[in-house]
């Protein structure tokens, strides 16, 4: 080639070089692009770890018995918190404008499920889900669900908003009255401590009243509507001549239970609790629920509903495995004679007696 060839040739490629580098530039930005693009993509294919919010209303032994059978229980099912998926926990402490401002906190849609915990804790949050994002919501520790003003509907168990499913655990009340009559059939005024603001201690009182009438028995009452107000109105109700005491499922007044208990023992005058374990602080009889238990199906429940189960199609029911223990000890302080009858020993699941304490281990603290 001569060398005017080779030059028109050379500038020829100079003419061309700032578009070929264009192109250049054009394939590698094309390429970049289309990379990220499938990295975005393969990262939406996978699933994101289910966030949940756990929400109690205070911190009583049978809530903490709940919730320590849903973590297992999630746990047996493969959802291990911090692994399988992410569990934030929420504690109203029993103050109810803190228990409001949770549930608008946990129903803004940035958690798939909310388990709640208790009476109040079903209210709070069915009430900010309505008007939210309608999270998922698996409810349990409900004394009466269906009159919680929720929209469960009492008579088909199945019509219930779309998004809740849960559920309901009335203790035994009538089982506990009877047992108290055969303990001393003279005893006829049984005192009551509760809360009139809580649904969940409104419907065992009704139910209480029901059954009083019922066995010829009167039921004297005192309201405490916060922990504040409990010792007073426990004393109240022991001056007004009462034979015993129970204490229902009220949260309020069970948050307090230690002075129940002492007041009553202080006057001779035997406990009997709807909520095990207090004969483990002096109660004389409990008979309840057995709150592992009941969390362990709830547990279930909502690894179902993390499974991909819609919770329209589920039924709110009752769950109710009884838990009875006695405290032989208690009887040894009261002013006059009660005694457990043959068949309330056999029953028992655990006691307290001089010689031992045998308690059920899923009911005994952490240590």
């Amino acid at each position: 080639m001569s060398s005017n060839k080779r030059r028109q040739f050379t500038g020829e490629i100079r003419r061309f070089l700032p578009a070929l580098s264009l192109l250049a530039l054009g394939s590698i930005v094309l390429l970049v692009l289309d990379l990220n693009s499938r990295r975005g993509a393969s990262s939406a294919a996978r699933p994101a770890v289910p966030r949940i919010a756990f929400v109690q209303h205070a911190s009583i032994k049978a809530i903490e018995d709940g919730r320590a059978g849903v973590i297992r229980q999630l746990a047996e099912r493969g959802f291990v918190d911090q692994q399988a998926v992410n569990i934030s926990y929420f504690n109203a402490e029993g103050d109810i404008a803190t228990a409001n401002a949770i549930a608008r906190e946990v129903t803004t849609g940035s958690y798939d499920l909310v388990l709640t915990l208790s009476t109040p804790s079903l209210q709070t949050v069915a009430t900010a889900n309505k008007n939210a994002a309608k999270v998922p919501h698996v409810f349990g520790l409900v004394t009466d669900p269906f009159s919680a003003g929720v929209g469960i509907d009492p008579q088909d168990h199945r019509k219930h908003p779309e998004y809740m499913t849960g559920f309901g655990s009335m203790q035994p009340v009538e089982s506990l009255f009877r047992i108290i009559h055969s303990m001393r059939p003279q005893a006829r005024r049984i005192g009551l401590v509760w809360n009139p603001a809580e649904s969940n201690s409104v419907a065992q009182t009704m139910l209480a009243r029901k059954i009083c009438a019922q066995l010829s028995l009167e039921l004297v009452e005192g309201s405490a509507e916060n922990s504040a107000a409990v010792l007073e109105a426990t004393n109240s109700v022991i001056s007004r001549g009462i034979d015993c005491l129970w204490i229902s499922g009220d949260i309020t007044v069970s948050s307090s239970d230690s002075i129940v208990i002492k007041s009553a023992s202080n006057a001779g005058i035997p406990v009997f609790c709807s909520l095990p374990t207090a004969v483990l602080k002096g109660s004389t009889l409990d008979l309840g629920v057995d709150y592992m238990s009941i969390g362990k199906m709830l547990g279930d429940l909502a690894a179902d509903v993390l499974e991909g189960r819609n919770p329209a199609d589920i039924p709110v029911e009752n769950q109710t495995d009884e838990i009875l223990l006695y405290n032989e000890t208690a009887l040894q302080t009261l002013k006059e004679h009660w005694n457990f009858p043959a068949a309330v020993r056999e029953r028992a699941d655990g006691w307290v007696t001089k010689a031992e304490t045998r308690i059920p281990s899923q009911l005994l603290p952490d240590k």
